[in-house]
């Protein structure tokens, strides 16, 4: 790719409405056109992935009269990676009394993403949040409750209210049960048909609108194509670009990276969370990291020892020759600090020689206090199974020495495919959906707030605005027979058969390892214009490893790990030249995006808004092409931007 000179195409329009922030969402609701009952059934909606975003979105349109096809690359709805997000669900429901709001909510996810995402969008996800609450409890969803019986809320990173909802450490868990339930509903009904082990591998584009998709049956190999009047994509992230994250192996940038030669627009690709709270790398064996949940940072302190490479185990060390580094440089919010700012720290004072563990890249996260203070129920019933987890992958106890070693990891990306505020992409017809959007949480995403986007765009907004589209463009379908499908069906067909038999010397996981690695170094929590040149230099020497030296194992007409990791790679590959080009680009930080040439005296991050107040936009333009960049700006009428500061 040739990236010293970007092409940049005409600027982009968000499509917010017009009017006081407050009354934006309710009028354009009153606006919109829709779709009587009578004439739903006459639409077909396409809806990939089956997490909370897809799920959600896919019971509530069969609900209203739809029909809906949900493609799963699992066996079930109920292993989407929503499952394993524990901490909480935010609401501005104000239950413990302190002072919490819709406009503070707003406020907080607005400075947390570090001025960075749409004023609107961030309003309405605010505004909806209460909403959300109230459909998960009337499905049963088992959320922690008080004594007297109302539902409980903690503290969580980047706000000084509680207002995070939970259910244990297993909130993602039981939010997706409540939405697999409502799915099952209209499956039962036959409004949602459910198809199983596909994996999106096309978008099809005709007369200019998203019109269908062409899908892998992961058990047979055969390639399938389905036709619908409107497409929803829901597939997640794509943080299994760095190899080891908190993601499921299952997790790939696959989907939305095909919408993106399509013509989709792919919006702040280097904007990637670091999370402070997951389980050290403790071999070159791993293929994935867990994540211990951010709640822990509710009774937990972070902290490492105050004298270099302290060998003495933690409760050895005294209080006095500890350094509780959160809470000395914010005193503010302490160990309640974002998440890319905790990560930060974590990895300052381990590079300063202080990091605990094995591989000195760790720091201590202690309940004691906590114990001592609450008791072993309390910590059982807040915590139980994530100290579980933690004894089962580690070997050792937190409840006989209550102090885990934690490291930062990748974990969720706020960059996705660009969508206005109706959710739609550029391309007409095609809808994003939950963490696979750009749209919400800016620059770095608070924790608890994952759940929250992803069942407001499901539950609240979809069905809204995907009405109004096709209100707009009527009921007419692309036959599977058309030359559009037949054409996309070729090209699956000639990738997949170019892959087949390869008889290099390296394998997937390998070569998947080495980009990890490279994205990790170069493109990782600290990132400076020679490590992001170096990355752009390194990856192309990857993809011709790939293309030259690689080995895939089996056949094509079988279930076949190898070859599906085989595709998902060379999209990972083409994906990392755009989180490079796109990092290189945005020559300031921000959030979970660390330019080391912009920093404050303090090592904080320094924002460019003269310069980066937008969002990137990229438009593919082919294999080792440079990428057309789109801006949007970004325009603060109710919250101006300020120096983002939790001290």
């Amino acid at each position: 790719m040739i990236y010293n000179t970007i092409p940049e195409g005409t600027p982009l329009n968000g499509k917010v409405p017009a009017g006081p922030i407050e009354k934006k969402w309710q009028s354009h609701k009153a606006s919109i056109k829709l779709v009587s009952p009578a004439n739903k059934k006459k639409y077909t909606v396409l809806v990939v992935g089956s997490g909370l975003a897809g799920a959600s979105a896919a019971a509530a349109l069969g609900e209203l009269g739809y029909n809906v096809k949900v493609f799963c690359i699992h066996d079930s709805p109920r292993r989407a990676h929503s499952i394993a997000a524990q901490g909480g669900i935010n609401a501005a429901k104000n239950y413990p009394n302190d002072n919490d709001s819709v406009w503070r909510l707003f406020s907080d996810t607005l400075k947390g993403g570090d001025f960075r995402a749409r004023e609107g969008n961030v309003y309405r996800l605010a505004e909806l949040s209460m909403a959300i609450i109230d459909q998960c409890v009337a499905q049963g969803v088992p959320f922690a409750r008080e004594y007297g019986g109302f539902l409980a809320n903690r503290s969580f990173g980047g706000a000084l209210v509680s207002r995070t909802f939970y259910a244990r450490g297993q909130t993602g868990q039981q939010l997706l049960l409540g939405a697999y339930g409502s799915l099952m509903r209209q499956a039962n009904t036959g409004k949602v048909q459910i198809f199983p082990k596909r994996e999106m591998l096309d978008l099809v584009v005709g007369e200019g609108k998203a019109k269908g998709i062409v899908v892998r049956n992961l058990e047979n190999g055969q390639i399938e194509s389905y036709s619908g009047h409107a497409v929803i994509v829901a597939t997640g992230g794509y943080s299994n670009l760095y190899f080891l994250s908190t993601n499921a192996k299952n997790c790939n940038a696959s989907a939305i990276w095909r919408c993106h030669r399509r013509g989709a627009y792919f919006a702040n690709p280097c904007f990637v969370q670091i999370h402070p709270t997951c389980i050290p790398v403790h071999g070159d064996y791993q293929s994935k990291l867990t994540l211990m949940s951010e709640s822990l940072r509710n009774d937990g302190r972070m902290w490492v020892p105050k004298k270099q490479d302290d060998k003495r185990p933690p409760n050895e060390i005294p209080e006095e020759e500890r350094d509780y580094f959160l809470e000395r440089k914010y005193p503010t919010y302490g160990n309640l600090v974002p998440r890319d700012v905790a990560s930060r720290n974590a990895k300052t004072v381990c590079d300063e020689g202080k990091g605990v563990g094995d591989t000195k890249r760790a720091v201590y996260l202690d309940l004691s206090d906590s114990l001592k203070k609450f008791g072993l129920k309390y910590i059982e019933e807040q915590y139980g199974n994530l100290f579980e987890m933690y004894q089962r992958i580690t070997g050792e106890d937190p409840y006989r020495v209550p102090v885990m070693k934690i490291y930062p990891a990748l974990h969720y990306t706020m960059g996705g495919l660009w969508v206005d505020y109706n959710l739609m992409s550029n391309i007409p017809g095609l809808f994003v959906l939950g963490e696979a959007n750009f749209s919400d949480h800016g620059a770095n995403r608070l924790g608890a707030s994952a759940l929250m986007q992803g069942l407001c765009d499901g539950y609240f907004v979809i069905p809204y605005t995907i009405g109004d589209y096709l209100a707009q463009t009527g009921a007419g379908k692309l036959s599977i027979e058309s030359t559009e499908f037949k054409q996309a069906e070729k090209e699956i067909q000639e990738s997949v058969q170019k892959l087949v038999g390869k008889k290099g010397k390296k394998t997937v996981l390998e070569l998947h390892r080495e980009l990890g690695l490279l994205m990790w170094n170069q493109v990782g929590m600290g990132r400076n214009q020679k490590s992001l040149q170096t990355a752009l230099e390194g990856i192309p020497q990857l993809q011709k490893e790939f293309q030259e030296n690689l080995i895939v194992s089996g056949d094509a007409n079988h279930w076949n790990k190898d070859l599906e990791s085989a595709l998902r790679l060379w999209d990972y590959m083409e994906l990392a030249e755009l989180v490079s080009l796109d990092a290189l680009n945005r020559a300031e930080s921000c959030g979970g995006h660390f330019r080391e040439e912009s920093q404050t005296e303090e090592g904080e991050a320094l924002r460019q808004d003269e310069k980066f107040q937008y969002v990137s936009a990229w438009e593919y333009q082919g294999q080792g092409k440079t990428p057309i960049l789109h801006k949007e700006p970004l325009e603060f009428e109710y919250l101006k931007p300020i120096k983002r500061s939790y001290k």
